[in-house]
């Protein structure tokens, strides 16, 4: 009989991957996934300022992330630099900022670091679980009603915007939804590795996948495993639970490498 404590980690592993997943698909066919890294480095800063100025740790990390995102936005279409140099310097930056703004306050929250980073899913509550499935429903409905625009603009960006479709509000609209799942996430997994549950499943589903809904969908399964492996394998041989779910990832990956000849022989 499992605890009820383990019961609610796993309910909220699998509530952040069902959502973190198909958002992960598209940072993928972007080639984008520096970007997953920078909204955790930002979200460091939100826990630092969210400490600091008493907004509260979600409020304060989903601010921050959104800021960022937006600033990325506005700065590739203003400065004369490549997506991945801005993000490099948006990631160290925040990064930098966040642990200096810990360093200077006077907040507790500072020798809880190691949480924040790499998470605490055993310590999940009956509220974060609704706060997770509330949010991740939502996001999924949100998603779902951009999907088709997101992925005609992911493809090719000029002839999207040919056709009449807002490349730009779906953007933000994207980033806001990246945001919220790094706020989220951080309770399961840590700001740290939220994004490798969004992009470690994805990349596992495309060697499954044929069509993008698809891969969607796989990567949400595969997430789901991740985190119900993750949290059972943490149980038998005493790990972190946010790093075992992680690791479960990496595996069920390459695990998918070796499928892919099969996939393509009776495909």
């Amino acid at each position: 009989m499992l605890d009820d404590f383990f019961v609610r980690a796993l309910l909220a592993a699998a509530g952040v991957a069902c959502i973190a997943a198909p958002v992960g698909c598209v940072l993928l066919w972007r080639r984008m996934a520096y970007f997953g890294d920078t909204m955790a480095h930002s979200a460091l800063l939100g826990v630092a300022l969210g400490a600091v100025l008493g907004l509260g740790l979600g409020v304060g990390v989903f601010g921050v992330a959104i800021a960022v995102a937006l600033l990325l936005i506005v700065l590739e279409r203003t400065a004369h630099l490549a997506t991945d140099s801005l993000l490099g310097v948006l990631s160290h930056t925040t990064l930098a900022l966040g642990l200096v703004v810990l360093a200077l306050s006077a907040s507790s929250y500072r020798h809880d670091l190691i949480g924040f980073l790499f998470g605490d899913v055993l310590a999940v509550t009956a509220w974060d679980l609704a706060v997770i499935w509330g949010g991740g429903a939502a996001g999924l409905v949100v998603l779902a009603t951009i999907w088709r625009g997101l992925v005609a603009a992911t493809l090719h960006a000029d002839l999207a915007q040919a056709e009449g479709i807002p490349v730009l509000r779906l953007q933000v609209i994207y980033v806001v939804l990246m945001a919220a799942i790094v706020a989220v996430g951080m309770k399961v997994v840590g700001v740290l590795l939220i994004v490798a549950l969004a992009i470690i499943p994805a990349a596992a589903a495309r060697a499954l996948s044929r069509t993008p809904e698809q891969m969607a969908i796989v990567a949400s399964m595969i997430g789901i495993a991740c985190g119900v492996l993750g949290l059972f394998g943490s149980l038998w041989f005493d790990t972190p639970s946010g790093p075992s779910i992680v690791v479960a990832a990496m595996v069920i990956f390459f695990a998918s490498l070796a499928v892919r000849p099969l996939a393509r022989a009776f495909g």
